[in-house]
């Protein structure tokens, strides 16, 4: 599980990748990976989501490739099988990380109360979401009273609001549509990826 904080925090942003089609996840992936995204996420809900990772995984092999929005053993088993090298599910799921852990798969377990993200942290990086309805302060306020949690904001936040989450003291923050159709993505991940932060405290 350090290898994969390691990972979320050289990644700082992970794109997370909801679309129509599994030909169309495909092709924003392919674009957020030229533009320098490292770490990735296609959730469930894209429709053959599956077969889209397994050609990701061929075509991309050095990008860290995440299955999120899994909610079952039967999503966590296919998303294993089809080369995920991490899982992320919205909220506990005992069978998800049950899978995980016989697979030894890193899950990041989502939460927002103070007890979920405690209990999610307890395993690894812990996914605080939707992450939008307490915003920066409310991740600041988590980490003084668990400041050895790593966690992962993800729902509702902007590109512009990448910076404040990270400088919260968030390990990476995952963003959804919103960055997907940008026209300056090599821009931003360069930006992200090499900018100096100031970590503040509440």
């Amino acid at each position: 599980m350090r290898d994969l904080s390691r990972t979320l925090s050289r990644a700082r942003v992970v794109p997370v990748i909801r679309e129509e089609t599994g030909p169309r996840a495909i092709a924003v992936v392919r674009r957020l990976h030229d533009a320098g995204f490292g770490c990735i996420e296609l959730t469930t809900t894209v429709p053959g989501w599956a077969e889209a990772l397994g050609t990701l995984r061929q075509d991309l092999p050095s990008l860290t490739l995440a299955v999120g929005t899994i909610a079952c053993m039967d999503d966590a088993t296919a998303a294993v099988d089809a080369g995920a090298d991490f899982l992320v599910s919205p909220h506990a799921a005992p069978g998800v990380r049950e899978v995980a852990s016989r697979a030894e798969v890193p899950l990041v377990e989502g939460g927002l109360t103070p007890t979920e993200i405690a209990a999610a942290a307890a395993h690894g990086p812990a996914k605080l979401f939707p992450a939008h309805l307490g915003g920066p302060r409310y991740l600041r306020d988590l980490l003084t009273v668990m400041p050895q949690a790593q966690i992962m904001p993800t729902g509702g936040i902007t590109p512009e609001e990448i910076t404040a989450w990270l400088e919260a003291g968030a390990v990476a923050v995952g963003v959804g549509s919103a960055l997907a159709g940008r026209s300056d993505l090599a821009d931003l991940a360069q930006r992200l990826l090499h900018t100096n932060l100031t970590r503040e405290t509440s």
